[in-house]
């Protein structure tokens, strides 16, 4: 089984975990009776223990070896999920959640998939590079779409073996803790090959990739912050309130733009190999952030959700060919901190952001989430175009 494939199953089966705990997690919380304040210092936890491991491999993930920290980040999260699922208090749940990295936010952001990414790029030939990345996007999203519907089990176990509704919930995610783990045996089966080239010395990153990756980093940096403030659910708000759109409706429209987020991740791999990395990130994103200014304007729900879905298929082409971008500037062996770097960079965004923007936009119309977070999208692309585009990726020199 070749790494390409080891890390394509392992990243689908992690993230029918992480899509799973993301829907079930606050059911699980409220069931067991924990206060609003007690679920988010649970939350919290957890993506402090996400971004924890995160901050761990983009330091030493190289020097410790990408496999055996891969099998590690197995075992804990699979042992801090079981943890989880058995313990009642806040104090005990916060620290399971922290330890298994428990994400509710129901997207993968942790340290495996900085190593993973590493992998593929260091697997794939310069040219298959972004195409790897592009479907493991792919592979990803699919995986957490899954992973949702598995949070229908409680209540079939209620349905079929008359559990009540706590019992149901631990025993949801004792079964999504063993998911979490499910990868190790398939990264047992990962080549030597994987690993850097210069063992300990990877860990060190030259001084010539450190500046590019500060300025790289501060670029997504502002991107993730802009994104906070255009999240599923201020978005959802605003098609209700504007448009009167029920829950149902809005529901179809989010799988509608999933399923073009996806396809658009092959979309993007292809338009780079003909325009460049940079040119597809910049020139598929811009549109995207005038499409959704004109949503603002749409007169009825089905015009705003024509624009919307059309925004939707361009939004998520600069994912897979910013990551692929990133890992090929840097050394291969820098590849793991670089990947780190950024993830943990647009982590740390994406989680403050939502709070900045109720801050900010307190009392404001509907529309200026649309507006600033458009605007702020445009000034990222356009610093990120000024910045590197004379900087190529091997396959384009």
């Amino acid at each position: 089984m070749g790494s390409q494939r080891v890390v394509f199953a392992t990243a689908f089966l992690r993230a029918l975990a992480t899509g799973g705990t993301g829907v079930l997690l606050g059911f699980y919380l409220s069931a067991l009776r924990l206060s609003p304040a007690e679920v988010g210092l649970v939350v919290g936890a957890g993506l402090a223990g996400a971004a924890a491991a995160l901050l761990a491999v983009t330091l030493a993930g190289e020097r410790l070896g990408r496999r055996r920290t891969l099998i590690l980040l197995a075992a804990i999260s699979g042992a801090g999920g079981l943890a989880a699922a058995v313990g009642s208090s806040p104090a005990v749940l916060a620290a399971c959640a922290f330890a298994g990295m428990l994400n509710g936010m129901g997207r993968d952001r942790g340290g495996a998939l900085a190593l993973e990414q590493a992998i593929l790029a260091s697997s794939a030939r310069a040219e298959e590079r972004t195409r790897a990345l592009a479907w493991y996007n792919v592979i990803q999203d699919a995986g957490h779409a899954l992973g949702s519907i598995l949070a229908a089990a409680p209540t079939l176990l209620r349905q079929a073996a008359g559990l009540e509704e706590v019992a149901s919930l631990r025993a949801a995610m004792a079964g999504l803790a063993v998911l979490s783990a499910a990868p190790l045996p398939l990264y047992l089966l990962l080549p030597a090959s994987v690993e850097a080239t210069r063992g300990a010395a990877a860990a060190r990153v030259s001084p010539e990739s450190r500046r590019m990756l500060s300025r790289i980093c501060a670029l997504f940096g502002l991107d993730s912050l802009a994104g906070g403030f255009l999240t599923t659910a201020m978005l959802s708000l605003y098609f209700h309130e504007r448009f009167g759109a029920d829950e149902g409706t809005v529901g179809l429209l989010f799988l509608g733009a999933r399923g073009l987020n996806a396809a658009s991740h092959l979309a993007a791999a292809w338009l780079a190999r003909r325009i460049g990395l940079v040119n597809t990130m910049v020139f598929t994103h811009i549109p995207s952030s005038l499409l959704l200014v004109t949503v603002v304007f749409a007169p009825s729900f089905p015009v705003a959700a024509v624009l919307f879905l059309l925004r939707e298929g361009l939004v998520e082409m600069d994912v897979p060919t910013r990551q692929s971008y990133v890992l090929a500037v840097v050394r291969p062996e820098e590849r793991v901190a670089a990947s780190g770097a950024t993830n943990l960079v647009r982590l740390g965004a994406w989680a403050a952001a939502p709070a900045l923007a109720g801050a900010v936009l307190g009392g404001a119309s509907g529309a200026v989430p649309f507006l600033l977070g458009a605007g702020m999208k445009i000034a990222y692309d356009l610093l990120l175009w000024k910045s590197f585009r004379r900087t190529k990726p091997p396959e384009e020199g």
